[in-house]
């Protein structure tokens, strides 16, 4: 282990950005499974800081802005609708998974299958261009790739 990593639940959290925070984490509790942990709004009716759980997994998220931090972050339809990044998260009933987030809107991106290194998956894009992989393979079982 990492002498820099703390003892804690999860230490890697992502962060995104959406134009309109507040209906994203409507539809990401929604469409993908997420619970709200912490919500603090900003003045203009946005968000300033939302924490949102998926199991023992997090991800952070606030409204755009543009301030010295929300200037480092694009959106992707911004840059051609692509991502410098994914979120990875790991589901136990990956179909029924696929079947929510399809009934929520979510756009398929790669149609849900069986993996070569093991687990079953898909991808998809949120409302805002965000892509997200959920999926079956648990990379911390060992002999995961079986």
């Amino acid at each position: 282990m990492s002498p820099f990593a703390m003892n804690t639940i999860c230490t890697i959290i992502p962060s995104l950005r959406y134009r309109d925070a507040p209906a994203a984490i409507d539809w990401l509790c929604k469409a993908f499974g997420f619970s709200r942990h912490a919500i603090h709004a900003d003045d203009a009716g946005g968000i300033a800081h939302a924490q949102l759980t998926f199991g023992n997994g997090m991800i952070m998220l606030s409204s755009v802005s543009d301030n010295e931090w929300g200037r480092r972050i694009v959106q992707p339809d911004e840059i051609g609708g692509r991502e410098t990044q994914c979120a990875c998260l790991i589901v136990s009933a990956p179909d029924a998974h696929y079947a929510m987030a399809k009934a929520a809107g979510a756009v398929i991106v790669d149609d849900i299958k069986d993996n070569d290194y093991g687990g079953r998956g898909y991808s998809c894009r949120d409302p805002e261009g965000h892509v997200w992989w959920f999926g079956s393979y648990d990379p911390w079982k060992p002999d995961a790739s079986d």
